[in-house]
């Protein structure tokens, strides 16, 4: 444990500042644009060559030291991050940057969550996986918490560029944490001498092995749907505070702060309880509470207080989520197995990220958004519930959205393969 903590505290630590890099960028990107659409298509720029490449990172991550490949990865995002700050400090940076380097960031971040995640098989013991899984959804919402606040405090006294630097000095030591650390190579199975064979095959496979499995496959489809309706939501969160606080930077700093403290809450107790015996519970549910109070609530709220209500309880069922269904995973698929079956899985989930920002981003601009206006067309209708004016149509893309995902999680006890999931499927032994 002592050797994943090391790891995990560098990653930790490299993630706050890139959080913080992203903070700003989202601000400038809004500040530019003041377009919904333009924050969706820098998400789409990161996750299409996430999706696309996942299934060869998956295979290379079997194949390769996967200690070698995390490090990889921290090298790919910081050379991004080294590309917008000399833009930055030239004062070339436009849009259209970042486009590209978000491209270039999902590229290489394709590699690092299949290879962390299976080292974690090699690491620990069993019974310490979600506790381990608690932690790492830390590294995604822990510096959350703070990146916000840093970011506000030191851009009027270091500036963008600053901020830039500091992310650069994380990532170099990620980087030396990873390079201290001995990562124990999976042993060979033979599923896993079985599945050998050309790049492509071995891609393929991880694909087959989830369809011949009812059971994971229907999980993965949960979080497809699931992922469908928060993706859609997401892009439209930061763009409708901002618009019903009269570009408030700081109100948005303090929800996004909330959110983060929400996941960090939840990643704590995760790590301590260690979730239900039955971790499909976790699953389900956490979908369900999640997505009605981070989602819906976030939609119904029209001030402060209740968007930090919703942000703190809808984020603090992620990580229950998360790390339960990671752990149903990990114990299922042999560790030599699961860069390939692990990227494959995540390519399912995510199939829809880049449509979902594509959706949410016009249906807000051209859509929604005109429609409940002031003798807009739907502000008759649903004025009563959000207002009308900036912001109130993007209020309903939270609302309908964070229905949907509720009833996804109540549609996976319908079926057994999905709730009876650990049951039917054996436990890998070593």
């Amino acid at each position: 444990m002592f050797a994943f903590l090391i790891v995990w505290l560098g990653q930790t630590i490299s993630v706050l500042a890139t959080n913080m890099t992203g903070f700003a960028l989202t601000i400038w990107a809004y500040q530019e644009t003041g377009s919904a659409t333009a924050l969706g298509l820098m998400q789409v720029c990161f996750i299409t060559p996430f999706l696309l490449i996942s299934p060869i990172a998956g295979v290379m991550v079997d194949r390769q030291n996967r200690k070698l490949m995390m490090m990889m990865s921290d090298l790919g995002a910081g050379a991004a991050t080294i590309a917008i700050l000399v833009l930055q400090a030239t004062g070339h940076l436009q849009i259209w940057h970042l486009y590209i380097t978000a491209i270039v960031t999902g590229t290489f971040n394709a590699f690092q969550w299949p290879a962390f995640s299976a080292a974690i098989t090699t690491m620990l013991p069993k019974e310490q996986y979600t506790r381990a899984n608690g932690l790492m959804s830390l590294i995604e919402a822990g510096p959350g918490v703070f990146s916000p606040l840093l970011a506000g405090a030191l851009m009027p006294v270091i500036g963008f560029t600053g901020i830039l630097l500091i992310d650069v000095a994380t990532f170099i030591l990620a980087i030396l944490a990873l390079l201290i650390v001995f990562v124990p190579q999976p042993q060979r199975t033979a599923e896993g001498i079985k599945a050998e064979g050309s790049l492509l095959k071995e891609a393929a496979y991880g694909f087959r092995y989830i369809f011949e499995r009812p059971s994971l496959l229907g999980l993965q489809l949960v979080f497809l749907m699931g992922n469908l309706m928060s993706g859609i939501a997401g892009v439209v969160v930061a763009p409708m505070i901002l618009s019903r606080t009269n570009f408030n930077q700081q109100t948005y700093g303090m929800v996004q702060s909330v959110m983060a403290a929400g996941a960090v809450m939840g990643g704590v107790l995760i790590s301590v309880w260690g979730g239900t015996k039955r971790r499909v519970h976790g699953v389900l549910l956490g979908w369900m509470f999640s997505s009605l109070i981070g989602q819906t609530l976030l939609g119904l709220g029209r001030d402060l207080p209740l968007w930090l209500a919703a942000a703190f309880l809808g984020t603090l069922f992620i990580p229950w989520v998360n790390s339960s269904n990671q752990a149903i995973w990990q114990a299922k698929v042999a560790p030599d197995l699961q860069g390939r079956v692990f990227s494959a899985r995540r390519l399912i989930a995510w199939i829809t990220q880049p449509i979902a920002p594509l959706i949410g981003g016009p249906l807000a601009d051209f859509v929604l958004e005109p429609a409940m206006r002031e003798g807009g067309w739907l502000a008759g209708t649903f004025g009563w519930l959000v207002g009308v004016g900036p912001g109130s149509g993007m209020a309903l893309v939270l609302i309908f959205t964070g229905l949907c995902a509720a009833l996804v999680g109540v549609g996976g006890y319908a079926f057994r393969a999905v709730r009876d999931a650990e049951s039917i499927l054996p436990d890998y032994i070593p």
